[in-house]
This record gives C-alpha cells, sequence and structure tokens, in this order.
C-alpha cells in the first residue's frame, strides 16, 4: 500500500468535509490509524465534542463520528473547553484511556479529564477528573506518552511528568516537576534508550519556536537542548502535539503531528503537520519541511504548479477565477504576516456549488507552496473562485498581548489540476 503524508493543506473525509481534529494524537490498531482531536466551529471556541478519524494511506480519511461528546453538565458540560485530547492503550489490559484537559470560557477552572472505552473507534465513557493522591490534576496544556513496556504518562505543561497506573486510570508518581517553566502543549518520545520532551512557549495561537529536553531516565536529569526546527522558522509555522510511532519499510520512525492553529476558523482553515522526527544521540531535528512525503521510504516532494498565475489582494469581495477539468484542484500561493482568508468555491457546469472552504494566507514566517487541495470530485468541468474574505487570524493572550495577521492579503500564484 502506497502511503502519502499531505502537510499543511486541509484533509477530506469520506463526505468531503475537512478533517477536523485539533491539538490531536495518533494511535495506530492493527495497521490502521486513528486520529483523535478537538472537532471545532469557526464561530465559538467551546466544546463541540472530541472527533475520531481512521485511514490506512493517510490520504483517505473516514470519520467515525464524535469519540466523546458534549455532556449536558459537570467538566465538560454547556459552555465548557475540552482540548488537547490524547487516547492510550491500557497495560496489560483491553480497552483505552481518553485524558483530556477541560476548562471554563475563561481559562480559570483547567482539570484533566477522564474517560474510558473498551473499542478505539467507538464512544469512550467520561469519568470524571484524573485524580493524583486522591487530588483533580489542574493543569491545562497536556500530552500523553507510551514507554516500551507499555507504561503510560501524563504530561502538563511547565514541564510534569505524572505515571499513570496500568489501567490509565489514575497518576500514582510524579516522576519529574517543572522542568520547563513557561513551556506548554507538550509531546514526547523514546529513541534509543534517549526520552525527548519536546515543548512550545505560550504565545495562544500563535506559532513559535518550540524546543526540547533530553534525559536517560523519566525521573532526569532533563537538559535543555534547544530547538528542533530552524530558528526563525517558528516550528515550520505549527506547535508541537503529539509524536507517534510509524513502522516502515525503513524501521519504526518517530513522527511529529503539529498543528496550524488558525483562530477563530479552526473548523475551516486550520491544519496540521506530520514530519519524520531524526534522531543522533542526544540531538533531535525535523530537518526539511516538505508538502508531501512517504512515511515507508521518506522520500520527500514539493508540488509545482502547471499554471503560474498572480493574484494578490486585500481588497474585501475582490476575486480571481480558474476553469479546470477533472477531479482536483492544487492552489499554490504565499502566506507572510499580511496575509488574510481566502474563501475557495467550486461549482460544476450546472452552477451548483460543491465544495466550499477557507485557507489561510497569514504565516508567522513566510513561506510558499502549496495552499489548497480540493477533494476528489467526480470527472468534469469547473469553474473555481477565489474571494479575499477581509477577515484575518488574531489572537490574544489572557495578558492583553496580540499576535496574528495585520493584513487581509490572498496571495496565489500557481495551479494545477489533476485527472
Amino acid at each position: 500500500m502506497k502511503r502519502k503524508i499531505f502537510n499543511g493543506i486541509s484533509l477530506y473525509d469520506q463526505n468531503k468535509n475537512p478533517v477536523n481534529a485539533h491539538g490531536s494524537c495518533i494511535v495506530q490498531e492493527n495497521g490502521t490509524y486513528y486520529l483523535f482531536g478537538e472537532y471545532k466551529t469557526d464561530d465559538v471556541n467551546k466544546y463541540i465534542g472530541f472527533s475520531c478519524y481512521s485511514t490506512e494511506d493517510f490520504m483517505s480519511w473516514k470519520f467515525e463520528g464524535f469519540a466523546l461528546p458534549p455532556l449536558k453538565e459537570g467538566i465538560l458540560g454547556e459552555n465548557r473547553i475540552g482540548e488537547r485530547v490524547k487516547v492510550v492503550k491500557r497495560k496489560n489490559a483491553e480497552g483505552y484511556t481518553m485524558l483530556m484537559h477541560t476548562d471554563d470560557m475563561k481559562y480559570c477552572d483547567p482539570c484533566i479529564g477522564l474517560a474510558t472505552g473498551t473499542k478505539i473507534n467507538e464512544k469512550f465513557t467520561f469519568q470524571g477528573p484524573l485524580l493524583f493522591k486522591g487530588e483533580p490534576i489542574r493543569f491545562w496544556d497536556m500530552g500523553t506518552f507510551t514507554d516500551e513496556d507499555g507504561t503510560s504518562y501524563l504530561l502538563t505543561h511547565e514541564g510534569n511528568i505524572y505515571r499513570l497506573n496500568e489501567m490509565c486510570t489514575e497518576a500514582v508518581e510524579l516522576m519529574a516537576e517543572e522542568i520547563a517553566p513557561g513551556g506548554e502543549s507538550p509531546a514526547m518520545f523514546k529513541k534509543d534508550g534517549i526520552y525527548y520532551l519536546m515543548l512550545s512557549n505560550k504565545t495562544s495561537w500563535e506559532r513559535n519556536d518550540n524546543y526540547y529536553f533530553t534525559a536517560s531516565d523519566l525521573h532526569g536529569p532533563w537538559t535543555y537542548q534547544g530547538l528542533f526546527c530552524p530558528k526563525g522558522s517558528l516550528t515550520y509555522n505549527s506547535q508541537c502535539s503529539f509524536v507517534f510511532e510509524y513502522e516502515s519499510e525503513l524501521g519504526k520512525i518517530p513522527v511529529y503531528v503539529g498543528d496550524r492553529w488558525s483562530y477563530p476558523r479552526q473548523a475551516s482553515a486550520a491544519t496540521l503537520v506530520m514530519l519524520p522526527i531524526e534522531t543522533e544521540g542526544t540531538k533531535m531535528s525535523l530537518a526539511k519541511y516538505c508538502e508531501v512525503w512517504s512515511p515507508d521510504t521518506l522520500e520527500m516532494n514539493s508540488l509545482q504548479p502547471q499554471h503560474c498565475v498572480e493574484f494578490i489582494s486585500n481588497k474585501k469581495g475582490e476575486s480571481f477565477d480558474i476553469d479546470f477539468e477533472g477531479t482536483q484542484i492544487a492552489l499554490f500561493g504565499k502566506t507572510d504576516v499580511h496575509g488574510g482568508y481566502g474563501e475557495i468555491e467550486i461549482f460544476n457546469q450546472a452552477g451548483t456549488c460543491v465544495h466550499k472552504t477557507s485557507v489561510d494566507f497569514y504565516s508567522g514566517a513566510p513561506a510558499s507552496g502549496l495552499r489548497y487541495f480540493s477533494p476528489v470530485l467526480a470527472f468534469g468541468k469547473y469553474h473555481v473562485k477565489i474571494t479575499v474574505a477581509g477577515a484575518n487570524s488574531v489572537c490574544v493572550t489572557k495578558s492583553g498581548t496580540q499576535f496574528g495577521s495585520d493584513g487581509y492579503d490572498v496571495n496565489i500564484n500557481g495551479w494545477s489540476q489533476f485527472a
């Protein structure tokens, strides 16, 4: 089976809807990869549910449904936050445990929540807060890591590591504390006896240069190693979320999973970045960014447009049109600090809109390349309309610091059609 991983563009499920799974994790079972994440909307940030998708090739995705829908009350009830969902397989026992960050809408009531399930692609049952020494764990950004012996761990912001019991329903030991004050969005993996702990700086939904620590024992000592992507790349315009192990033809490869948040259009414009991690001793890196790569051979490619065009505009309502024949169209363009949202609409010959979405042309580190790859359509002739939305991605931290775009630019410089 040929597998390809596409980066920085929306992926689509069997219903041609964008894969909507953020702050995510990926779990492999019997050759199928299950993606769990936050299901977002473009109008509110409250908890909608945690989604589950499955794939065998990373190109065709199936929406399995909501792994955990909202509750009527409690810490995942009405007008609550549910984020950073992670699913771990229990050690020496059947079933799975789901952990997540729960909170109020002002992010002033953090708590790590716990849900359990018997099958990976069926609904989980919420159990309440995860406890340590009989008390809820009151951190927000969190992650998980499962060691080679099957033991799972909870990771929290500031760099705390808790060992979970075999059922993954209780934290039983604080392995390390405050490894990284000021760090959030923790992710971890192990390679050749070395533990690598990755974290992000606290800049709300804005991307930054993520960094990492290493240790040969989870208790420490932990050593700060610096950045794992080129300085100024803002971790290739992403934030670390999870690392999953891919069993390739070349052996087991740790794969970085990062988010490209796009507040407030998280449902339609936020995307994922997945890249192979290279290690040597205590050094790790994402040496190169690419738009599409093979996890089996590590072959990396950048797609090139078949047709060159030039459309740059920040005027709301101004548009650019393309006619193509085939089953898919790819759009290429540039992103930078002046970028805004572009609205993409595809019409068939009858004039019916068969696909509509948003593309974010903002990035803190300038980039050029693939911006949009449509879902597979029935072979035919289509008309594509790209319109300047006159809106952009902007977020504000708790302290009042604003991050994000300072303009509304939509920049298209090429396109390709596929039969």
